[in-house]
């Protein structure tokens, strides 16, 4: 099969999200339907509180509502019918703004649909959510200023796009300093084939498009983004047999990473650091990612990467820092994470998760041997 240009792939990804699939149901891998962990309460009312057409038509592939959303600038790459950024209108407040950014008509105008409904549904008298028709790695031309977002998020779209590099990039540019790129994604366990890249409906199911997992580490340094931290991630299931026999030993993830814009500072050192507790949906306990979860209360030693990030976003104010002390260092009152046990392959922590569930942590298969799968 022929390769084909950027601009066919970008042509038949708005006919297949456009016309072709109605509901999620019409979908035939499970990567843009990925189910999510559990999500705090004040999150699944969020999600509710969506019309059912606008949920109905909703793609992705994991959950992108991080935290501490008060009065923040949401960008949402790839908004599809709306659903998240209706979600996180609720959570922003009428101090916040959600802009939501797709390149397919339908999707959003059946986004624009439903606008009046949601804003008069959650008591806001001037809306806070705004939808443009254009493409997420060209946000200048749809009139993005630089630094004029708090968070970037995207579910399970930029996979849909050929020029990923682009697409981060110009995210870099509309954040501000301390600002996130908070997205779930697909990701390959291999660099694919051509088969699999020049393969419409592969493309359309976000798997033609898949980014190879350690190609997001080698993006973000080059554009100037901290290393990329996993959040969450599950193992990816294709029910179709064709596909299958196209895919190869390919393997696929969907995945959840954070990826952080932080100012020009000098160096800084490991500390110790104490949640505060009070983030609206996670008083008790924060999990920031899949190595990191902080309890109220509770000290814990953190690396120079994971001290600046606190420092410098908007968890800064959630945070008390403390030098760690020659006493700290010799005594081992306080954990020591150690670079081998930190977590930064998707396939290895959806594997994990599988595990439990499945049984299939053995050697061989999908857990071990790379197979059909």
């Amino acid at each position: 099969m022929a390769t084909s240009s950027d601009t066919e792939i970008l042509r038949d990804v708005q006919e297949y999200y456009g016309k072709v699939l109605k509901t999620s149901a019409d979908l035939q891998a499970n990567a843009c339907v990925t189910p999510a962990g559990p999500m705090p309460a004040h999150v699944r009312e969020a999600l509710r509180n969506v019309h059912e057409e606008v949920a109905l038509r909703y793609y992705g592939c994991g959950l992108v509502i991080p935290e501490r959303l008060q009065s923040c600038w949401v960008l949402d790459l790839g908004s599809g019918s709306g659903r998240d950024c209706y979600a996180l209108s609720q959570l922003v407040g009428d101090k916040g703004h959600v802009t939501g950014i797709d390149m397919t008509g339908e999707q959003v105008e059946m986004a624009k649909k439903y606008l009046d409904y949601h804003m008069e549904k959650f008591g806001f008298q001037t809306p806070n959510v705004t939808f443009i028709h254009g493409y997420i790695e060209k946000l200048a031309e749809a009139g993005i200023k630089d630094e004029s977002y708090d968070i970037v998020i995207s579910n399970c779209v930029i996979n849909l796009v050929p020029d990923k590099q682009q697409v981060l990039q110009e995210a870099y540019r509309v954040l501000k300093h301390g600002g996130e790129l908070y997205f779930s994604d697909v990701y390959a366990s291999l660099e694919l084939s051509e088969g699999v890249r020049s393969h419409r409906v592969l493309w359309g199911e976000c798997l033609g498009g898949a980014l190879y997992w350690k190609d997001l580490a080698n993006f973000a340094q080059k554009i100037g983004f901290c290393p990329p931290r996993l959040v969450a991630a599950n193992l990816v299931t294709v029910q179709n047999k064709d596909l299958e026999g196209v895919i190869g030993d390919c393997r696929f993830v969907s995945a959840t990473f954070r990826l952080f814009k932080l100012p020009k500072t000098g160096p800084t050192e490991r500390c110790q650091v104490t949640y505060r507790g009070g983030i609206p949906g996670h008083e008790k306990e924060l999990v920031f990612d899949a190595n990191f979860t902080f309890k109220k209360g509770e000290a814990l030693e953190v690396d120079e990467e994971t001290a600046i990030i606190l420092k410098n976003s908007r968890f800064a104010q959630d945070f008390l820092f403390e030098p760690l002390t020659e006493k700290l260092l010799t005594s081992g009152a306080c954990p020591v994470l150690e670079p081998k046990a930190v977590i930064t392959d998707p396939f290895k922590l959806a594997e994990q998760m599988a595990g439990v569930k499945s049984g299939c942590a053995s050697a061989g298969g999908c857990c071990g041997k790379p197979k059909k799968c």
